[in-house]
């Protein structure tokens, strides 16, 4: 059906893209954001979205944020729960606000803010905006809906 929908219903892609800092392209390197997704609407183009947040980098390298939810990627900010974590947000629950910034429908590649909030229950801090906010910076995927 993906062919003929003009939501690309149907559609699975698996990824594994750089989240930054920023940005730019020589902004640092955060975390991977790997996974899956499919197109799940067929009025609208919505994804479900499976991302886990792989760091590699500072006080959370090795540690994991896991996220599942629907992404409509046309919306404006899209929010999406944290369904497991290890490492250092291990029994930490939370939620994530996804903003498009730039979109190329035509190659596949977009610059997507993410906005995280984690809490853990360990030490009971709250980790707002662990990341600043992060970036995520697709390359070209030809079937890439966002």
């Amino acid at each position: 059906m993906t062919k003929k929908s003009p939501t690309l219903f149907g559609l699975v892609n698996i990824f594994d893209d750089p989240l930054t800092e920023g940005p730019e392209p020589t902004s640092k390197l955060v975390c991977r954001a790997q996974g899956l997704y499919g197109s799940a609407g067929q009025q609208e183009v919505g994804l479900l979205l499976a991302r886990n947040l792989v760091f590699i980098a500072g006080k959370f390298n090795g540690s994991t944020l896991t996220i599942l939810g629907k992404n409509a990627v046309f919306h404006p900010i899209r929010e999406m729960p944290i369904i497991d974590e290890t490492g250092a947000f291990r029994l930490a629950c939370g939620f994530v606000q996804a903003k498009t910034h730039f979109s190329n429908l035509t190659s596949g590649d977009a610059i997507v803010e993410y906005h995280v909030v984690a809490y853990t229950w360990m030490d009971h801090v709250c980790l707002e905006n662990l990341l600043s906010p992060v970036h995520e910076v697709d390359g070209p995927h030809i079937s890439k809906v966002y």
